[in-house]
């Protein structure tokens, strides 16, 4: 058998990437991107004419290939697509680093 490893709850930190938060909170940006261009009815190319993009970026963006895009970017990708972002800042309950995590209201 082999060896099985619990995951930590974040793939990004367990396959050592150098900032696992953001890159699981962009992962979850493009999946609230698909769902929000597939709820349009939006083709790339529409979806791309209303995020200011082209439709070659938004094909990447699709496909998870987020280096080059921020999370202020695709905050504002989300935004342009006729949805609310919001930030929300509250104190831990430990003398640990916070976290930032993404959290879609239906």
């Amino acid at each position: 058998m082999d060896h099985i490893t619990q995951s930590s709850g974040n793939i990004f930190a367990d396959l050592g990437f150098d900032a696992p938060e953001e890159e699981l909170n962009k992962a979850k940006f493009v999946a609230s991107l698909r769902r929000i261009i597939k709820e349009r009815k939006l083709t790339q190319k529409a979806a791309a004419t209303v995020m200011n993009i082209s439709q070659p970026d938004v094909s990447k963006l699709l496909r998870g290939q987020v280096s080059g895009f921020s999370l202020e970017r695709l905050f504002d990708f989300i935004r342009l697509l006729g949805n609310d972002v919001e930030i929300k800042i509250r104190k831990t309950n430990s003398d640990q680093p916070g976290t930032v995590r993404l959290m879609e209201v239906a």
